[in-house]
């Protein structure tokens, strides 16, 4: 590790790109934020998965999926978002929506899920955290 970085540093932040989506994976102490950037399909939610079972596997206090800058969802992208959810009602409810594009919200609420996932606004993210949007 290069000298100039320190060996465990307070933050720890990951970005991937996976084909048209960019996700960002950020921890600022107690609490992790994922944020999702373009469409959340077929082709890139088994990575985006992968990812949030491996942050509810640390002690976080609170896990924030921002969903803000999403283009596209599709039904393998909605069914990531229920189980995660059912993943955190099981265990201690860590997990938070942050607010979906209109055009997302839209597809949500026709799929029926738009009231059934915890949504909340960016504006209750603790400093520190900044939303991909």
């Amino acid at each position: 590790m290069p000298e100039h970085l320190p060996q465990n540093p307070p933050r720890a932040e990951q970005i991937s790109k996976l084909g048209q989506l960019s996700m960002r994976s950020d921890r600022a102490g107690d609490i992790h934020l994922i944020s999702l950037i373009g469409e959340l399909d077929l082709a890139n939610a088994g990575d985006v998965e992968k990812e949030l079972i491996r942050v509810e596997a640390t002690d976080v206090r609170a896990i924030c999926l921002d969903l803000s800058a999403l283009t596209f969802i599709d039904a393998t992208g909605i069914r990531l978002l229920v189980l995660a959810d059912a993943r955190s009602r099981a265990d201690s409810n860590r997990l938070t929506l942050l607010r979906t594009p209109a055009s997302v919200t839209r597809v949500l609420h026709i799929a029926g899920f738009e009231d059934r996932l915890p949504f909340a606004d960016s504006r209750f993210l603790p400093y520190g955290l900044a939303t991909a949007a």
